[in-house]
């Protein structure tokens, strides 16, 4: 309102019609304009009761410049109890599943218990035959988010968005060539993990 009282009293635009605008007023058709989907409501409450009992994964990607490692994609998995964040880069949408595969077979051993269930979005790659043997063989459960609709897994997608900015800023800072996203993403990923703990 005040560039419009501005722009009125200078004749600044032609046409402008000479209305006195209230200060601290809200514009309907501003707030119109602005208006965005109402978001879902957040749970603060933590609903695992052990390490493994539910991961959150996602895939994110495409990355415009490889890895060093021949990398294009990234996948995301978050330990819903600890919150702790593993970060798996892969060239193809089709890895999706041989890495998710290994890294279960290391994480069981390594925790010494069993993933019980995994929630993603309906993305081919994680919704797809192999997928599917492999969670029954195992006896996991696979959630599926409704289509379109990331704000259900908020804390996968929060963590993604964490990764994203915070590996921008890092290569921005550090004047690194981009093909370092990736070694960059799981310092991000590292750090973010020693915060938590």
């Amino acid at each position: 309102m005040h560039h419009f009282n501005r722009l009125a009293s200078k004749v600044l635009v032609i046409g402008l019609p000479k209305l006195k605008f209230e200060r601290d007023k809200l514009c309907e058709t501003c707030q119109k304009g602005k208006q965005t989907k109402s978001s879902i409501k957040l749970l603060n409450v933590v609903s695992t009761s052990r390490p493994l009992e539910l991961l959150h994964i996602d895939l994110f990607g495409t990355s415009r410049t490889m890895s060093l490692g021949g990398n294009y994609y990234g996948l995301v998995v978050v330990d819903d109890y600890s919150r702790f964040t593993w970060t798996l880069f892969i060239a193809t949408k089709d890895e999706a599943y041989h890495a998710f595969k290994r890294f279960a077979k290391v994480i069981q051993n390594e925790k010494n218990c069993g993933i019980s269930s995994i929630k993603s979005d309906d993305e081919g790659e994680l919704q797809n035959e192999r997928f599917d043997k492999f969670c029954s063989k195992f006896g996991i459960k696979h959630n599926f988010l409704a289509p379109k609709a990331p704000q259900q897994d908020d804390v996968v997608e929060r963590k993604n968005r964490s990764f994203e900015e915070l590996a921008r800023t890092l290569l921005n800072e550090t004047d690194l060539p981009k093909y370092f996203w990736a070694d960059v993403v799981s310092t991000t990923c590292y750090v973010l993990n020693m915060v938590l703990i």
